[in-house]
């Protein structure tokens, strides 16, 4: 009996703690999400069908981006930030922005809601948290380490590639100069 042997491909440096705490949270953050959604579902104007197929679309889809931190990307770092970190904010905050300047209160809020709608806003809230958390978190001096290995490189002035070494000048091609 014969056993093939597969060869993994080497991996990259393992990303620090603040890296892999970020993923967490920003998995949390989606997973807080889609435990909105399906409260929502109970609440007095459910999601369509539409709406959840969308959302649950899109959650899939950021998970993906969020699981690929891990390899140290910098275009995944900048795509994470600017999907959940900024249009996410956006998404979570319109809504009760749109209500607080429409002249509700937070007090008029918590007073006439139901269960459903104070389980969704304490979720929305759980997730701002998690999305403020997880965005600081891949800026904090490991991550960008992580994420820009050639940092130093750049600073200096110096290409993170090797130069390549000069190969004389055969001397028949030098520059010929006239002596008088």
């Amino acid at each position: 009996m014969s056993t093939l042997a597969v060869a993994r491909p080497a991996a990259g440096p393992a990303p620090p703690p603040v890296v892999g705490a970020s993923v967490v949270l920003w998995l949390g953050a989606i997973l807080a999400g889609v435990a909105e959604s399906i409260v929502r579902l109970a609440g007095p104007v459910p999601p369509t069908l539409g709406e959840l197929a969308a959302r649950s679309s899109i959650f899939l889809v950021l998970a993906v981006l969020v699981v690929q931190l891990r390899t140290g990307r910098e275009t995944i770092r900048w795509a994470v930030v600017a999907a959940l970190g900024a249009v996410g904010t956006w998404a979570l905050l319109g809504e009760p922005v749109d209500a607080l300047l429409g002249g509700a209160t937070v007090g008029g809020f918590v007073a006439a809601a139901s269960g459903p709608e104070l389980l969704a806003a304490g979720l929305r809230t759980l997730q701002l948290a998690e999305v403020l958390a997880a965005s600081a978190l891949l800026f904090h001096p490991a991550s960008n380490g992580f994420f820009r290995p050639d940092r130093a490189g750049r600073r200096s002035g110096r290409s993170a590639r090797p130069s390549r070494a000069r190969r004389p000048c055969h001397p028949a091609a030098a520059p010929r100069t006239m002596d008088p």
